[in-house]
């Protein structure tokens, strides 16, 4: 099945995340219609979730990779209590973005590729006094993606992108799946 046969819909990731985590985890993903937010359980909600933005499922698949990178302690945090700074941020403070992004960003990486979608890192500053070099950036996300595949991926990671590679019939990843473009 090419890329083009294939639909994304976030009703399927939904599904897929919910079936492999709900039980073991007591989370569920959840489509949103805002900014993207973990809420950890509350006695009103009993269960922890990742709420993605608009429906979309790069979103989706973002956010799934924070929560693999949040340990169970910060699974009890709104957010997992990361810092974010909004969009505009100055040389210095996205050259702090991007290093803690870069966990993330490698996870959703191999997320996708076991999905059968294309990847491109988030730099995420549109509005920023200048143009982050998002070509390095990229670079060092390979970096550590190849360093995840050489030692094995982590529990959750590896659960959900055999999830999804069953799902989209795709193969066993490899390093030659992630190109730096």
């Amino acid at each position: 099945m090419s890329l083009v046969d294939k639909t994304y819909k976030s009703e399927d990731i939904i599904a897929l995340f919910n079936q492999t985590f709900f039980d073991a985890y007591n989370t569920k993903l959840v489509r949103g219609e805002d900014e993207p937010i973990y809420l950890p359980a509350t006695d009103s909600v009993p269960y922890h979730q990742i709420v993605f933005a608009h429906g979309f499922y790069a979103s989706a698949m973002h956010e799934i990779a924070h929560w693999c990178v949040a340990g169970p302690k910060r699974r009890l945090l709104e957010d997992f209590g990361y810092w974010y700074e909004p969009d505009g941020r100055t040389e210095l403070v996205q050259a702090e973005f991007e290093k803690v992004e870069i966990r993330p960003q490698s996870y959703e990486w191999i997320l996708s590729v076991s999905a059968g979608l294309p990847f491109s890192v988030s730099c995420d500053n549109l509005n920023g006094d200048f143009e982050p070099d998002r070509l390095a950036f990229m670079r060092k996300v390979h970096q550590e993606v190849m360093l995840i595949l050489e030692q094995g991926l982590p529990t959750r990671v590896g659960m959900l992108s055999q999830a999804l590679r069953s799902f989209y019939g795709q193969s066993t990843l490899s390093p030659e799946q992630f190109i730096v473009a």
